[in-house]
């Protein structure tokens, strides 16, 4: 089985396989996910789909910065993380640990996802 060449399907996919993750984990581990687990989820695919699309656009128009367009939205999506972080656990927060380790998770799964797709296009970008 192929993978879907737009990588605006293979988000969704990925996405949709995280989703179902967490819904398995919730029923068969319920102590190890936090209660906030679906605004970390949705925080994550709305940044990592804001971030992709930046990253389109600043790449049809800037290709030859390729590698400081990829540094930049790591960073950003990194900064974005910590203010998500610190804008949830300011208040308090019931089980801290439980949520960053959460966030830490989908995070790397996301980030994974992104060096993924950094890989598959170095190909049809050095030509």
């Amino acid at each position: 089985m192929t993978l879907p060449k737009s990588i605006h399907l293979r988000f969704v996919l990925f996405s949709a396989a995280i989703a179902v993750l967490i819904v398995i984990l919730n029923f068969l581990l319920p102590q190890v996910i936090h209660e906030k687990i679906w605004e970390i989820y949705f925080f994550m695919v709305i940044t990592s789909f804001l971030i992709g699309l930046l990253n389109g656009f600043l790449l049809k128009s800037f290709a030859e910065n390729f590698f400081q367009i990829m540094v930049l939205a790591m960073i950003l999506r990194f900064i974005a993380s910590l203010v998500f972080i610190g804008l949830e656990v300011w208040p308090g927060m019931a089980n801290i640990i439980l949520f960053i380790a959460d966030f830490f998770m989908i995070f790397l799964f996301y980030l994974v996802f992104d060096i993924y797709t950094f890989l598959a296009n170095l190909r049809p970008i050095s030509k």
